[in-house]
């Protein structure tokens, strides 16, 4: 079953933010744009790379009114000491959220059971806390958080502009679609 346009599942964990452990919940997304990366674990070799692109590209995502949050099935105690050992982690300014529980990796589809690790997911909830976009793949293949910006500004105009839609390639500024019944067949 696909999680797109499903709320988010309830759930409390921990997270590690600028020198101080928080609680995150289901509760905690409400209210503005999400962003969740879900990655396999702290100190690994993809992982800080992706961290370090989220951390370069955090002005944009604010600016945009959504928060990150980076997922690893550690603990918050490994995001502390994570942060203060990778050049590229220590860059982050944004929740780095453990799952040693799993829940948040099962609820998402992410978790490979056998290794207790998750696979790369990203995720954009919309402030209502529904899952608006879902993307998974091997652990091999790092992101590029800019086409997660795309996504997040056309996701946030299509809760804008109800009856548009963003074709492919869509930036922000392009021409939208409205989709009707004299469009069919002419695209």
């Amino acid at each position: 079953m696909s999680l797109i346009n499903t709320a988010v599942q309830p759930f409390k964990t921990t997270a590690f933010l600028n020198g101080k452990f928080i609680d995150v919940s289901d509760e905690t997304l409400k209210g503005k744009w999400s962003v969740l990366i879900f990655m396999p674990a702290a100190f690994t070799f993809n992982c800080p790379t992706e961290v370090e692109d989220a951390a370069e590209n955090y002005a944009e995502f604010q600016k945009l009114g959504a928060e990150v949050y980076i997922v690893t099935t550690d603990t918050h105690f490994s995001h502390k000491v994570w942060h203060e050992t990778s050049p590229a982690v220590g860059k982050a300014k944004f929740p780095l959220v453990g799952d040693p529980t799993h829940t948040l990796t099962n609820a998402f589809g992410v978790l490979i059971p056998e290794e207790g690790l998750a696979l790369r997911g990203t995720f954009i909830i919309n402030p209502e806390g529904t899952i608006k976009t879902a993307e998974i793949h091997s652990n091999e293949i790092a992101r590029d958080v800019k086409e997660t910006l795309r996504k997040l500004k056309a996701a946030q105009y299509t809760a804008a502009h109800p009856g548009e839609v963003c074709p492919a390639k869509w930036n922000e500024g392009a021409k939208t679609i409205a989709p009707s019944l004299d469009l069919v067949g002419k695209i």
